[in-house]
């Protein structure tokens, strides 16, 4: 343990380790309050879990890890001789595997330094499910579709993703990222029968 300023012990970030395109803290304890902090990852074979109590590794996708290393809460490895991976790294793999990776990355960091929680807004066809609690406390209130300001949406996708967004009783939210400043602008779409 390290000796903060002030002369606290401060507790050194937990380890998680580069497998493939996913972090995974192998730690239980470490996993629990990786989770606690904000609903980071998801605990191995538990979909949706009550609660921090869970007895699984907890698997973080890259955004959330790369967000978490920024933040100094974890530190990344991998391979047998548990080589640090840097931040720099980590954006590297993001950008190869993930279309728009800077642009997702700065609407979900954006999002959680608002104090909202975050998640993979994949089975709604989307970039990112947002919620004001957290997962298993509400139903998630906004879907986030990232998009750049020089991107074209059509009359029929803003429709669709309307229709799923009203379905499903969460609001259609468009982030627009400046690619050359980072700003983020959200367009919130609100349905009303005529």
């Amino acid at each position: 343990m390290a000796m903060s300023a002030a002369g606290q012990t401060k507790t050194p970030p937990t380890r998680a380790e580069l497998v493939g395109h996913f972090l995974v803290i192998w730690d239980i304890e470490q996993a629990r309050s990786v989770y606690k902090l904000g609903f980071y990852g998801k605990p191995l074979g538990i979909p949706k879990p009550k609660g921090a109590e869970f007895d699984a590794p907890l698997i973080l996708d890259l955004i959330e890890g790369l967000y978490l290393v920024e933040k100094g809460l974890i530190t990344v490895y991998e391979g047998p001789s548990a080589r640090e991976v840097s931040p720099e790294e980590l954006r590297g793999i993001g950008r190869r595997i993930h279309t728009d990776f800077d642009l997702k990355y700065a609407v979900y960091k954006d999002l959680r330094d608002s104090g909202l929680v975050v998640t993979t807004g994949i089975k709604f066809g989307c970039d990112f499910a947002v919620y004001r609690r957290g997962p298993g406390l509400e139903h998630a209130p906004f879907l986030v579709s990232v998009r750049k300001p020089s991107d074209s949406i059509t009359a029929p996708e803003i429709v669709r993703a309307g229709r799923l967004a009203t379905t499903v009783r969460k609001r259609f939210v468009i982030a627009l990222v400046d690619e050359k400043t980072g700003d983020v602008r959200y367009l919130m779409f609100k349905w009303f029968r005529a």
